[in-house]
């Protein structure tokens, strides 16, 4: 028997990078997956059989729509992976509101009432939630003091919500993710004038992979906090 054989596994950011790597390994693992985006096209591509929910969780109307969709549709849910994230680079000089707020509202904002709205089904199933979170959340770097504050928060979110569920039985683990190969990190490199080698950097298969084992693990055990980088330094 497959180790999620029958669980409802909700992935975020499934439409590539990290989440879509995830919602793969999710489903290999026999779970019935519904997965969710901003590329409705790419989204239904992601997992043969798959439910999938087309979403920009930056913006207000859609989280809302998405959370009433899932709550209504699904009764039970046994995962719920937060892979969906978006970093804008600046300095604190030049970088706007705007950017920080765009940030919080993805990165913060959209997992805490998404997870706030499937509470109710987590409770019920004795379920997992994983945030995929990063590394600057621990130790900010230059230019991306906002994307480092959303990341830290998105921490204490998962870290009182932890708190709060152990009794009931769900477990929550949050994953620091250092630089992986990704679109996210090709445009970093880009904006940061480097040469760009996906084959230095963590795989979004290797995060899947973890991931998986994390969520497969006896009830007897509760990984909280797992930490992951790159095994060759990059380059200044």
């Amino acid at each position: 028997m497959k180790p999620l054989e029958g669980q409802v596994a909700v992935v975020t950011g499934a439409s590539r990078g990290i989440g879509q790597a995830i919602a793969l390994a999710l489903s290999d693992a026999g779970a019935r997956l519904c997965v969710v985006g901003r590329d409705a096209d790419t989204l239904r591509t992601v997992a043969p059989g798959a439910a999938c929910y087309p979403a920009d969780l930056g913006l207000d109307q859609d989280l809302d729509r998405l959370a009433s969709a899932l709550a209504a549709d699904l009764p039970e849910v046994h995962v719920v992976v937060h892979a969906a994230g978006i970093l804008d680079r600046g300095t604190f000089e030049t970088a706007t509101p705007e950017q920080l707020d765009r940030q919080y509202r993805t990165n913060v904002r959209a997992p805490y009432v998404l997870t706030q709205r499937l509470l109710p089904a987590l409770k019920a199933a004795q379920g997992q939630l994983v945030f995929i979170n990063s590394s600057a959340g621990l130790a900010a770097k230059a230019t991306v003091g906002a994307y480092a504050a959303s990341k830290h928060a998105l921490k204490a979110v998962a870290d009182s919500l932890r708190e709060e569920v152990n009794a009931a039985g769900v477990r929550v683990t949050s994953l620091y993710v250092g630089r992986t190969a990704t679109r996210m990190q090709a445009d970093l490199h880009a904006q940061e004038g480097k040469a760009y080698d996906p084959s230095g950097l963590i795989q979004p298969e290797d995060v899947a992979s973890l991931t998986l084992h994390a969520l497969s693990l006896p009830r007897t055990v509760e990984v909280t906090d797992v930490f992951l980088r790159p095994m060759r330094k990059p380059s200044a």
